[in-house]
């Protein structure tokens, strides 16, 4: 409901819009119809002629890879040249070129009116090209004065540019097929240099096949893996059998080494012999003697000097580094048999070692391919894209050169001529009903155009609802204006209209409405009364003195005391509408020269006047005094209601200082006279101090210049209103 609401809303104010700037519009709408219909009867008559040309695919595409007739071509048959994109229409242009248009000139002598040669814009203007929907025919059509002229034209345009479009056909192939022709050894090297890399790079990475090499290389790996295996399982038996014979000897793995090479030394197990002899023949004189027996020590001095000698023997075949016992040295038979086995056991650890370490050389070389076999595959693919691309780069040039020498000899055109002009007999119509019709769309166009452009000028506020939406106050009352607005009326014009509509005319409906608004005020506030306020506008010419003598007046008649004071020291006015001198007044008694009860006059009953006195040089110094406040505040114990007419907001300062000293501001706006602007910065000023504004009236306001209907009153309500208010009016409810 409330977009509905807002889309009739806009509607109205369109359409008010037209309504204000509807003679503006109307006149210049008459205006261009009627210029459009004079323009009708002074055209001369003109004959017309016309030709068709047809389009076809042409035979030899230079651009395309159909350089060479097809069959269908060759037949004659006719292709479409419409796709999203019409060619045709690019052929237009071709034909309106400057080019052909001159040879036109030339070859028909054509002159203007003025009996000098035609220029190709001149003949251009004329000529007139239409694409027959739905076809590739494409209308060429011409209008002049003379009937011969215009069918000479049109057939010599279609055969100049038929001409034109061989002799082009056969120049591009031309020049195509030398440039082709220049390119053929630089294709040629390029694809000799693509298959030398591709070759050389194959040679050095020893590349036969590389899918086939990287699952030969997956299997071999395998096969090693397996025999890593048996081998890591073989090393592991002989390290265990090691392992016992050298628990059994207690000999480490070198000195096996050694005994086993010192046993088969014959000097060494001479010796041996000779010392286990000693010791025995020893071992027997001990039993038999004492140690110090000759005996005895003979025996040891020999087994001493046999250990030596044992021992040089054992150092020379050895050396320093192994310490060898003769003890050690004296094994038995099986013992030797244990050595020669742990000699055996370490010899095929050895070997299995040395196995272990080159299978995983092996494997390790296997895997070093297979991580290089991508990259070289890359390679590979990259060097064989070049040999393809510059393979078929050079045999598409090959092939285009052979068919561009067919097209340098083609005779055949892209269009040919299906209908050819022929002599106009009866001259061309006027068409006086298009131009008419025209000018009416455009007298249309102008007409809105020119309610755009003074509405657009014109930004004043022209209804209530923009006034209540700029300012967004409470609306308090809504008064009509009281002059029938005509077209030779100045505008805001009321000189001839009672301005306290209220005392002449109580029974109006202008005069209910001040009623409501009085109404409206005393329900603004339920805890405090309102006894003073200030009536004000933004800008002047609003009607703020009006509405405050008004609204004075009807307070009045409900029995209330009430004080007008006129405070706008500037430009006064309040003692015009009701016939009073304007000297003494507010300045005198602010500025101490005449007493308050000197000052005031008597209009009506319950009603007294202060008019605004003298102009002082600087009015807002009187009425921004603790003088002004104390009189406003002793006015108000003595009277019901005290409404002060000040000066419009920004005119100056006035009215907000005596805001100050009362209870709060009405207010005044009226369409037609305040604009955007105006009413931003009226706004503006009393947002910016947190003054107390009331409400707003609308003053003014004309009932078919609003969207809505604000008033309603039959005749038996109102009998008594003044013969300038005749119009039915409305309230809205």
């Amino acid at each position: 409901m409330e977009s509905r609401e807002s889309i009739d809303l806009d509607l109205g104010k369109y359409l008010l819009g037209v309504k204000r700037q509807l003679i503006p519009a109307i006149t210049v709408f008459v205006v261009t119809v009627a210029l459009s219909a004079a323009a009708t009867t002074r055209l001369k008559p003109s004959y017309e002629s016309s030709g068709k040309l047809l389009f076809k695919f042409p035979s030899f595409n230079i651009v395309g890879s159909n350089l060479i007739p097809n069959a269908s071509d060759a037949g004659g048959d006719l292709k479409s040249l419409v796709s999203s994109q019409n060619p045709i229409s690019t052929q237009m242009e071709v034909i309106k070129s400057p080019s052909v248009l001159q040879k036109t000139i030339d070859k028909l002598k054509l002159k203007n009116s003025n009996g000098k040669p035609l220029k190709p814009s001149e003949l251009k203007s004329s000529l007139q090209l239409k694409i027959i929907g739905g076809t590739d025919v494409l209308e060429v059509s011409y209008k002049s004065r003379k009937p011969e002229e215009t069918a000479a034209v049109v057939n010599s345009v279609m055969n100049v540019y038929l001409e034109n479009d061989i002799l082009s056909n056969r120049a591009e192939a031309e020049a195509t097929r030398l440039f082709m022709d220049k390119q053929l050894p630089t294709a040629q090297n390029a694809v000799q240099n693509a298959e030398i890399a591709l070759r050389k790079f194959k040679q050095e990475n020893n590349i036969v096949d590389l899918s086939e090499e990287t699952i030969t290389s997956v299997k071999v790996i395998g096969v090693i893996d397996e025999q890593i295996n048996n081998v890591k399982a073989e090393l592991a038996q002989v390290t265990t059998q090691t392992q016992e014979l050298k628990n059994q000897l207690n000999l480490t793995s070198q000195q096996a080494m050694v005994i086993s090479a010192i046993s088969q030394s014959r000097a060494i197990q001479d010796i041996l012999s000779q010392l286990q002899d000693t010791e025995r023949q020893l071992a027997i004189q001990r039993s038999r003697f004492l140690d110090d027996n000759p005996a005895i020590t003979s025996l040891e001095a020999k087994r001493i000097n046999l250990t030596n000698i044992l021992q040089q023997q054992v150092r020379a075949i050895v050396g320093n580094n192994i310490e060898i016992t003769p003890k050690i040295l004296q094994i038995g038979d099986l013992k030797q048999q244990l050595i020669q086995n742990l000699i055996q056991s370490e010899i095929q650890s050895l070997g299995l070692n040395e196995k272990y370490q080159a299978l995983l050389q092996s494997r390790s070389s296997y895997q070093q391919r297979l991580k290089v076999i991508p990259q070289l595959e890359e390679r590979q693919r990259e060097l064989e894209r070049r040999v393809e691309v510059a393979q078929s780069t050079y045999q598409t040039l090959l092939k285009k050169s052979q068919e561009l020498q067919v097209a340098e000899n083609n005779n055949t055109a892209n269009a040919r001529i299906i209908v050819s002009a022929q002599v106009p007999e009866k001259p061309a119509g006027k068409k006086k009903f298009i131009i008419v019709a025209v000018g009416v769309l455009l007298g249309a166009f102008l007409g809105t155009t020119t309610i755009l452009l003074l509405e657009m000028r014109d930004r004043s506020l022209k209804t209530v609802q923009e006034i209540r939406e700029i300012f967004d106050y409470t609306l308090l009352g809504i008064f009509p204006s009281l002059l029938k607005k005509s077209f030779l009326s100045l505008p805001n014009s009321e000189s001839s209209i009672p301005k306290i509509i209220a005392k002449d005319a109580p029974q109006s409906v202008t005069s209910e409405m001040y009623r409501v608004t009085q109404a409206n005020i005393r329900l603004l506030s339920s805890d405090t009364m309102i006894k003073s306020i200030v009536v004000t506008s933004s800008i002047a010419k609003e009607g703020k003195s009006t509405v405050a003598a008004n609204l004075a007046t009807v307070i009045s008649q409900l029995g209330r005391k009430v004080l007008l004071i006129d405070a706008d020291l500037r430009v006064p006015s309040q003692h015009h509408f009701w016939g009073i001198t304007s000297s003494p007044g507010l300045s005198e008694v602010l500025v101490g020269q005449e007493k308050c009860s000197n000052a005031i006059s008597k209009v009506m009953d319950n009603l007294d006047v202060l008019p605004a006195g003298v102009r002082p040089p600087n009015p807002l110094t009187l009425l921004d005094s603790k003088r002004m406040a104390a009189l406003i505040e002793k006015l108000s114990s003595h009277y019901d209601f005290v409404i002060i007419d000040t000066p419009p907001l920004l005119v100056g300062a006035d009215a907000v200082t005596v805001s100050k000293m009362t209870d709060g501001i009405l207010l005044v706006a009226r369409p037609g006279v305040i604009d955007h602007h105006n009413a931003l910065s009226a706004k503006e000023m009393l947002k910016r101090s947190n003054y107390n504004v009331l409400g707003l009236l609308v003053n003014g306001i004309i009932e078919k210049n609003e969207p809505n209907n604000y008033f309603y009153s039959p005749q038996e309500y109102y009998s008594a209103a003044p013969k300038s208010i005749t119009k039915k009016s409305r309230i809205k409810a």
